[in-house]
C-alpha cells in the first residue's frame, strides 16, 4: 500500500494524465464515510497493466466432446487470479450476469487471504486498507457484468460488516436492498467476545432497479366465498396502520355503521388505514380510495353480534375508563384521558367490536410472499413459524458435504449448499447466469446444477466459477481450481444421472501487454474470446477451412460470424467461397481478421454484382475491447475508417447474434505476418 510520503516522492515522474486523476481524486474526496489508504494511479494502471485472454484446458474440461464440440459450454471454470477473471468477463459478459454471489475473505487477520501475493495478518497496519482496496477493484469490475435487473449478494461476517457495508455503498450507491442473517452453527462458548457467541453471518444484498426476490408462494387457504360474493374469494384483514393519532391526526376519526348508526372509535396506537371524505379539506384529493367508498362498495365488514354502550355524559365517560370498561384493541383501551375530544363519544351507542377490511383474492397485488430476512436454520425448522423465510444447514454441511466428494475435508470454510442454493432460486429466474469469482471449493456451481436438476422443465442456468490455484512457495504445485472445485463439479455430475448432460469449459488466463496483444496472442485465444463474447460460450477450436474458423452459424439464415487469425490468400479465397444466402435480408458474415481493409476490398470484388453484405472487423481491437481503455486522438489519421460493404438496417439478421460492435470502423490494418 503506497503511503503519503511515497506518493509525494513520485510526483516528478507523474504524467499530465497522472497528475490531472490525482488532482480530481483529491478535491472529489468525500469528507464524510468510507475512507482507505489507497493509490488512484495504482487501481488504473493494474485495470489497464495487460490484456486478459482465455485459453481452453481440453482435459481439465468436462463433457466437451461429440455434439458438445460445436455447442461449447455454457457453464465456465476460470482459473487465476478473480481481478484478471473479472476483467476478462467485464470484455465478454458485461451486462448479462442476473446474479452475483461470492462469499470473499473475511479479514480475519488469520492469514485467510493474499494481498500483492502475500499473506495478510492480524499484525500489518495497512490490513484494513488492503481488504478494502482489494475488495473495491474487484466490485467496480464486477458492477458492470449485472443486468438492468441483476443483483450482487456478498457473505460476511459480523465483526466487517459495517465497513463491507460502506464500500457496497460506494460502489453501489442507492441500491442496497437489506441484508439476510444466517445461522452458521449450532452455538459455542468458543470466539464469544463479552456475552456474545458469534454463531451467526450475513448476505449483503444489493440489487438494480427492478431486481426483486422471486418470493414463496402464497397459501390462499383462508380465502372462501361464504357470501356468495360475485367478486369472488374473500378473507377479512385489518384496517389499521402502524402509526399513532399524534403521527397521522387526519386518519383518527370516528368510523360509523350508517345502517345501525352505531360509532367505532379508532384505535389511538394504530389508527384507521383509509381516509375519510368527511375530512378532507377544500380542493383536496385522496389518491386511494376513501373509507366512504370502501363502505359504500360493501369491503368494511361492521361486527353483528357485539356489546353496544351509550354514555351519556362526560362523566360516566370517564368512570368507565378509569374502571377500563371500554372498547380494547388486544387488552389495550381504545379509549383513554389524554385521548383529544373525548366530548365526541358522549350520547353515540359506542360498539365494542373491531371492524374488518374484506379483502378480495382478485385484488392482490402479488402472487408471493416476500422474502424475509431470516434464514431459519435447519435444526429450528418446525419450531416457529417465520412467514416467507427458508431453511438452511449450517457450516456443519458444508464440511460434511465436501467429506463426502472427496473422502476428506480438501476445503476450509465451504458454505452449505441448501444457503446458497435456496439464495440462487430466490434471485434468480431460469436461463439467467450466475457468477461467484471467489468459488473456493465450487459449492455455487454444485448449488446451479442441483436447482437445475430440480426444474428440468425449464431452461437451465449456467454457472462461471472463478477461482484461483492458491500455490506458494512451499506448495507451487497446489491448485485449488483444478483439483478442488473443478473436481467437485465433475464428481458431482457423475454421481447422478440427472447431471450427467452437464458439462463445463476450464479455462487458463494468459496476461499479454496491449501492443503485443495481435502478435503474441495465438488462434485459441482469439476463438475463444470471440466465442464468449458472442456466443457465452467456451468450445474447442474448430476445424479451418484454409484459416477461416466459424464462431458462429446460422444455416436458416445464411449468416455466419468468422475468425481469420493470419489472413492469407487462401483464407480470401475460403471467405468468398463461404455459403451464404444471396438473400439481402439474412445473407450476412461478419469476419474478424488483423487486415479488415484488405479483407473488404476482396470481398467487395469478389462479390461484385451480389446482394452479400459484410462486417470487416479489426481483430486486435476485439482482443482489447473493454479491457483497455481507449486512447483520445484528436483527428483521425488516414485510412483509419473501414467502411465495409455495409449492410442496410433492414438487411441485418433478425436473430440478433450479430449486433454490430464499435470497432467495426477505428482499425488500420496490420501487416506484420500476414500474407494478403
Amino acid at each position: 500500500m503506497a503511503s503519503s510520503a511515497q506518493l509525494l516522492q513520485s510526483l516528478d515522474g507523474l504524467n499530465a494524465q497522472q497528475l490531472k486523476r490525482l488532482l480530481v481524486e483529491q478535491l472529489t474526496r468525500q469528507k464524510l464515510g468510507l475512507y482507505w489508504e489507497s493509490n488512484a494511479i495504482e487501481r488504473d494502471q493494474a485495470l489497464n497493466a495487460q490484456v486478459v485472454l482465455p485459453r481452453l484446458v481440453s482435459e481439465w474440461s468436462q463433457g466437451l466432446e461429440g455434439e458438445a464440440l460445436a455447442q461449447g459450454a455454457a457453464n465456465l471454470i476460470i482459473e487465476g487470479d478473480n481481478f484478471d477473471s473479472l476483467r476478462l468477463l467485464k470484455s465478454t459478459h458485461a451486462g448479462k450476469i442476473r446474479v452475483i454471489y461470492i462469499d470473499p475473505p473475511y479479514n480475519t487477520g488469520n492469514k485467510d487471504w493474499v494481498y500483492n501475493d502475500h499473506y495478510v495478518g492480524a499484525n500489518d497496519r495497512w490490513r484494513h486498507s488492503q481488504w478494502l482496496e482489494f475488495l473495491y477493484r474487484r466490485l467496480l469490475l464486477a458492477k458492470d457484468l449485472l443486468t438492468q435487473d441483476g443483483v450482487i449478494m456478498v457473505s460476511i461476517n459480523d465483526e466487517n460488516r459495517s465497513r463491507l457495508e460502506l464500500l457496497m455503498d460506494e460502489v453501489f450507491p442507492g441500491k442496497r436492498l437489506g441484508t439476510i442473517t444466517w445461522r452458521t452453527r449450532q452455538g459455542s462458548n468458543a470466539d464469544q467476545q463479552c456475552f456474545l457467541s458469534l454463531d451467526h453471518e450475513h448476505v449483503l444484498v444489493y440489487g438494480n432497479p427492478g431486481f426483486k426476490f422471486n418470493g414463496f408462494e402464497k397459501s390462499y387457504e383462508m380465502y372462501s366465498n361464504p357470501d356468495n360474493d360475485p367478486r369472488g374469494d374473500w378473507r377479512t384483514s385489518d384496517l389499521t396502520l402502524g402509526f399513532s393519532f399524534k403521527d397521522r391526526p387526519n386518519l383518527y376519526y370516528p368510523l360509523i355503521d350508517q345502517n345501525t348508526g352505531i360509532y367505532y372509535p379508532p384505535n389511538p396506537e394504530r389508527i384507521w388505514v383509509y381516509a375519510s371524505e368527511q375530512r378532507l379539506k377544500a380542493g383536496q384529493t385522496l389518491q386511494a380510495k376513501s373509507m366512504d367508498e370502501f363502505i359504500r362498495l360493501g369491503q368494511i365488514l361492521f361486527p353483528k353480534d357485539q356489546r353496544v354502550e351509550t354514555w351519556n355524559s362526560l362523566d360516566q365517560l370517564l368512570e368507565a375508563i378509569d374502571k377500563g370498561d371500554v372498547p380494547k384493541s388486544g387488552k389495550a383501551p381504545i379509549l383513554r384521558r389524554d385521548l383529544p375530544d373525548l366530548e365526541q363519544w358522549v350520547g353515540k351507542p359506542i360498539g365494542f367490536g373491531r371492524p374488518q377490511f374484506k379483502r378480495y383474492k382478485a385484488d392482490l397485488r402479488n402472487a408471493t410472499q416476500p422474502l424475509s430476512s431470516w434464514v431459519i436454520p435447519t435444526f429450528e425448522d418446525g419450531d416457529y413459524e417465520s412467514e416467507g423465510s427458508f431453511v438452511s444447514a449450517t457450516n456443519q454441511e458444508g464440511a460434511r458435504e465436501l467429506a463426502e466428494i472427496f473422502g476428506d475435508r480438501a476445503f476450509n470454510y465451504a458454505k452449505p449448499r441448501s444457503l446458497i442454493q435456496n439464495l440462487i432460486s430466490q434471485a434468480s429466474r431460469p436461463g439467467d447466469i450466475v457468477l461467484d469469482f471467489f468459488a473456493g471449493s465450487g459449492t455455487t456451481g454444485h448449488a446451479v446444477l442441483n436447482l437445475n436438476a430440480l426444474e428440468a422443465d425449464k431452461s437451465p442456468r449456467s454457472f462461471i466459477l472463478c477461482s484461483s490455484t492458491e500455490a506458494t512457495a512451499k506448495e507451487p504445485e497446489k491448485n485449488l481450481c483444478r483439483d478442488v472445485c473443478a473436481e467437485r463439479i465433475r464428481r458431482v455430475i457423475a454421481s447422478d444421472a440427472k447431471l450427467s448432460h452437464n458439462r463445463f469449459a476450464y479455462l487458463q488466463l494468459d496476461k499479454i501487454a496491449p501492443g503485443d496483444a495481435p502478435f503474441e496472442s495465438d488462434c485459441g485465444h482469439a476463438f475463444q474470446l470471440l466465442t464468449m463474447r458472442l456466443g457465452k460460450v467456451a468450445r474447442p477450436v474448430p476445424k479451418a477451412d484454409r484459416g477461416v474458423k466459424i464462431i458462429i452459424q446460422s444455416a436458416e439464415q445464411g449468416s455466419m460470424t468468422v475468425l481469420v487469425h493470419r489472413l492469407s490468400t487462401a483464407a480470401l479465397e475460403a471467405l468468398a467461397a463461404l455459403p451464404l444466402s444471396n438473400n439481402p435480408r439474412f445473407g450476412h458474415l461478419r469476419v474478424y481478421s488483423s487486415r479488415p481493409v484488405a479483407v473488404r476490398e476482396h470481398l467487395e470484388r469478389a462479390w461484385d454484382g451480389t446482394r452479400r453484405t459484410v462486417e470487416s472487423l479489426s481483430l486486435a481491437k476485439a482482443l482489447t475491447q473493454g479491457q483497455i481503455a481507449p486512447r483520445r486522438r484528436s483527428s483521425a489519421a488516414p485510412g483509419d475508417t473501414i467502411n465495409s460493404i455495409a449492410p442496410r438496417a433492414d438487411s441485418m439478421p433478425a436473430s440478433g447474434l450479430f449486433n454490430s460492435e464499435n470497432d467495426a470502423k477505428t482499425q488500420p490494418d496490420s501487416a506484420a505476418g500476414d500474407v494478403a
